[in-house]
């Protein structure tokens, strides 16, 4: 069985310490090894950390934190060899790192697989950051290379700011699924995880992203999951949806793709959110 890794990656301060802390602290008994480049390169909060070593960090819940410094390939290797093994890795990259070229590496290793490209955009920065003649093509080819694009520090910008930003990421990052992350509060699941959202499941086209919304829908109560799915399902803007809803009988997967719908068990340490993908209301219709 391979063990996954989900690429993080995203310029110089737009948020991956942040989500990365965020994650550990849902992983709720999932085993997540985070690998960084130097220790001090990713601040973990102290209150997770419960011993550390010279190249790695144990942390809450059976977690780690291992610095790979210039020989990723022999990190993995070892993380790989731990007994018992992570059941997932998070790799985060540096700011200035290309993540579609490390996941390219990753595919050449044997009992390896890569489980997704997550890029971090700072909304109040991300449009001047493309336009700038010395940085912009890094980030460029940062987003292209993206299954999920989260736009950071929302809270921080006006509303003209967050619709300039959607736009510059949209015309860079192609199929990539967009979501606001607030304080990196993200269904750990979506960013394990990420599916890219300008292709259906069925691998028929529809439109590009610039035409596609993206949330995250999480119930402030119980729902029957299966009213909740048919509701999403009747919903002629709704693209596609998929996540976990807390009913009665506890966690419940919904999963909607146009008008087809269906609910089964959540998995074990699923989190409750859904990602919902929709048109945009002026291209509705």
């Amino acid at each position: 069985m391979s063990l996954p890794v989900t690429v993080l990656s995203g310029y110089l301060g737009a948020g991956k310490t942040t989500l990365v802390n965020q994650m550990l602290r849902m992983a709720d008994g999932l085993r997540l090894a985070v690998m960084v480049n130097e220790f001090g390169d990713l601040p973990i909060d102290a209150d997770l950390i419960e011993a550390e070593g010279e190249d790695m960090i144990a942390l809450a819940g059976g977690c780690v934190c291992c610095s790979y410094g210039d020989d990723l390939i022999a990190a993995l290797g070892q993380m790989a060899a731990m007994a018992p093994p992570p059941d997932h890795i998070i790799l985060e990259a540096s700011g200035v790192a290309l993540p579609g070229a490390i996941a390219a590496s990753l595919d050449l290793m044997a009992g390896i697989e890569t489980a997704g490209i997550v890029v971090l955009a700072d909304l109040a920065q991300i449009a001047k950051q493309l336009a700038n003649d010395y940085i912009g093509d890094t980030i460029e080819r940062q987003l292209r290379a993206a299954d999920l694009v989260l736009l950071t520090k929302g809270d921080l910008t006006d509303a003209a700011q967050v619709q300039a930003a959607r736009v510059a990421v949209a015309l860079h990052a192609g199929g990539a699924m967009v979501i606001e992350a607030r304080h990196g509060r993200v269904p750990l699941d979506v960013v394990l995880h990420p599916v890219r959202s300008g292709v259906l499941e069925t691998g028929e086209p529809h439109g590009n992203a610039t035409g596609l919304v993206s949330e995250v829908v999480i119930p402030d109560s119980d729902v029957l999951a299966e009213t909740f799915a048919a509701e999403l399902a009747a919903r002629k803007e709704v693209i596609r949806a998929k996540g976990h809803v807390q009913t009665a009988l506890g966690l419940k997967t919904v999963q909607v793709v146009g008008d087809l719908w269906q609910v089964t068990d959540a998995p074990p340490k699923a989190i409750p959110g859904v990602v919902v993908i929709r048109l945009r209301e002026n291209v509705e219709g």
